[in-house]
């Protein structure tokens, strides 16, 4: 029963971080094929993705409440949960800025950013899977440096982004709402290594 019990936790990791790839695929499609007049459209298929998220987190918590024994300190297993679910969290704001600021086309430099998502929330999913066998599994720390590295690279579209904004688009008002939208699709990235910080932690203190 315990190792079923345990086994409920790693599970639900996993489940959770797959809304935030289905998030992250969702956002890409709707940017690469961006329609202006279907956004709202978008936005509350997000909802419900956002909502299954929520769903998850909200189970996982009802059990550890009730819990006697935990595979993990049971302090960990609710900032990962918490953590994984703001990578979902981040990702609809990036489609709320979308809709709130009215944008009518999508900038380039926008995309290749939202690709860096969908594969920091897919490596993400790939470390979550391995994560119930942190003790033994020979990829998982791989996995974690290369979130790390995927963060890194959207930190440098990012600056690279902003400084072709300033350089070639004269519209003030233009210039605050991609600032806006860039910093969000950087923070989902940062979310994910968030995700990846704490599970280094979690194995360097059961190690």
């Amino acid at each position: 029963m315990a190792r079923k019990q345990d086994a409920f936790y790693f599970d639900n990791f996993t489940a959770c971080i797959d809304c935030a790839c289905q998030a992250a695929h969702l956002l890409y499609q709707c940017m690469k094929e961006f329609d202006p007049q279907h956004i709202k459209e978008r936005l509350d298929e997000m909802h419900r993705v956002e909502h299954a998220a929520d769903m998850k987190k909200h189970e996982l918590l009802n059990v550890l409440a009730k819990a006697f024994i935990t595979p993990i300190e049971r302090e960990d297993i609710l900032l990962l949960s918490q953590n994984i679910d703001e990578v979902t969290d981040k990702i609809e704001d990036v489609l709320l800025r979308l809709y709130c600021n009215n944008v009518q086309q999508i900038r380039p430099d926008a995309l290749k950013l939202a690709e860096v998502v969908i594969r920091c929330c897919e490596e993400a999913k790939r470390m979550l899977e391995e994560f119930s066998q942190f003790k033994h599994s020979k990829t998982l720390h791989g996995r974690i440096v290369h979130i790390n590295t995927m963060e890194e690279e959207a930190d440098e579209l990012f600056i690279t982004s902003l400084r072709t904004l300033h350089t070639t688009c004269g519209d003030p008002l233009q210039i605050l709402v991609w600032r806006e939208i860039y910093m969000y699709l950087e923070k989902c990235a940062d979310a994910c290594e968030h995700v990846a910080d704490i599970v280094e932690s979690v194995v360097m203190k059961n190690s």
